[in-house]
């Protein structure tokens, strides 16, 4: 059958880019579906009809942050209390990231999410709130001067590195280990461009490390080269300075190499050309 029901031997049935043969022809075509009065609401939770709520959190997403400016995600326990060291180390990097130029996102939530936030927004900058929905974690901070909230953990997860110069982290549970280790895969595999992606923590981190260098490095399974992508500080005040410097760095590299492509890629054109004919004037 043809999309409007029309029988087509051997072809099949066409629903958009789905191709549906045999048993899998449906008995009644879209437009009949659509029309029906009698549906139940069991369609708003189909497959579909996800994919247009996941185009609709994208479409927000890019909308809200399309003109934010630089700036770095801060990764941290929720669990963290407003008296522990680590809340005011996250406030002291969200009010040096602003100092610096830059604004911060962080996932929206307490703990060392809302420490980075409060730092920001009191220091004057902006301060971004990427939420998710969970059954156990209340909404956005009221630190947050920009909000967003997302179903989905994939594209919450886009927004932080789309829109990120680089990456703070400091100590967390398994949803920073998540986001931490995506980041450094996406470095890895070269599926971003490289960015500064700092941790804050010596004694929570350095365990680690101290695995990634003395098993994984020595069993083959990463490169040396790898181990250069995470920067380890116990300072707040290093691990926005490291940020800063290394997204400079980075950059003048991309324009190094930008600069190197396009004078080959004229000279290979120049070659291509060839020589100039000599002009009917010469010698004249």
């Amino acid at each position: 059958m043809s999309d409007d029901g029309i029988p087509q031997s051997g072809r099949g049935y066409r629903r958009g880019p789905v191709l549906l043969r045999g048993n899998q022809v449906p008995q009644t075509t879209t437009d009949q579906r659509l029309l029906a009065s009698d549906q139940e609401s069991d369609w708003l939770h189909s497959d579909p009809w996800r994919v247009m709520r996941i185009q609709s959190e994208f479409v927000e997403g890019f909308g809200a942050l399309a003109e934010l400016g630089p700036a770095v995600s801060v990764f941290g326990s929720a669990r963290t209390k407003p008296d522990h060291e680590d809340y005011r180390a996250g406030e002291t990097v969200g009010r040096l990231l602003v100092e610096a130029g830059y604004s911060v996102i962080t996932g929206g939530g307490p703990g060392v999410m809302e420490a980075a936030n409060k730092g920001a927004a009191e220091a004057g900058g902006t301060s971004v709130g990427l939420g998710i929905e969970l059954p156990f974690e209340q909404g956005v901070n009221e630190f947050v001067n920009l909000g967003i909230n997302f179903r989905y953990f994939f594209a919450r997860k886009t927004m932080f590195l789309k829109y990120a110069q680089g990456f703070i982290v400091m100590p967390g549970g398994f949803g920073t280990f998540d986001e931490l280790f995506e980041a450094v895969t996406l470095v890895q595999t070269h599926k971003v461009t490289q960015f500064p992606l700092v941790l804050v923590g010596k004694e929570y981190w350095g365990g680690l490390l101290e695995w990634i260098r003395s098993t994984a490095l020595v069993h083959g399974t990463i490169s040396d080269a790898d181990l250069d992508i995470m920067y380890l500080t116990d300072d707040p005040a290093e691990a926005v300075r490291h940020v800063v410097e290394r997204a400079h760095q980075i950059a003048a590299e991309q324009a190094a190499l930008q600069a190197a492509v396009a004078a080959e890629r004229a000279t290979e054109e120049a070659a291509v050309e060839g020589p100039g004919l000599p002009s009917t004037l010469d010698g004249a």
